[in-house]
């Protein structure tokens, strides 16, 4: 199992979370992003650069990502691709996408597109806050229990 982060829009709080955690339960994190990255020296720890240009860190994260993974991010068609590999997928602020709400949230993501190129202002997301810090280490913690349970 490995974490694939895409690491371009990541808030800090969440890669501090992540590089903690992923040497304390043992489980490689992979920061992919178009640019340079510093990650703590651990073995546990790693960043990949990819070129600039639309979607390439997302492509990278689905070539390298295997059923079991996981994968955070905010994006969601890089999530619905992650998922369709069998990959887990949780957002920076704890929400986790699977099978059941990806449709959902794709359908969503087109509706807005399409209002926002038609010239409505449709503002984004709230700014990040403590609380989804919080949310996003809990998740994470449950699912790395989880993970430990079924070993």
């Amino acid at each position: 199992m490995e974490i694939f982060v895409d690491a371009d829009a990541c808030p800090a709080i969440v890669k501090d979370i992540l590089f903690r955690a992923g040497p304390r339960v043992e489980v490689r994190v992979t920061l992919v992003a178009n640019q340079f990255l510093r990650t703590p020296a651990s073995p546990w720890l790693r960043a990949i650069q990819v070129p600039a240009g639309f979607d390439v860190a997302d492509k990278r994260i689905v070539e390298m990502a295997q059923a079991g993974d996981l994968v955070i991010t905010a994006d969601i068609p890089l999530a619905a691709a992650a998922l369709a590999k069998g990959a887990h997928v949780l957002d920076p602020r704890g929400e986790w996408m699977n099978a059941e709400n990806i449709e959902e949230r794709l359908s969503i993501r087109a509706m807005m597109d399409q209002l926002r190129s038609s010239g409505v202002q449709t503002g984004g997301p709230p700014p990040y806050a403590p609380r989804d810090g919080k949310k996003f280490a809990g998740e994470l913690d449950r699912f790395f229990a989880k993970r430990s349970a079924t070993k």
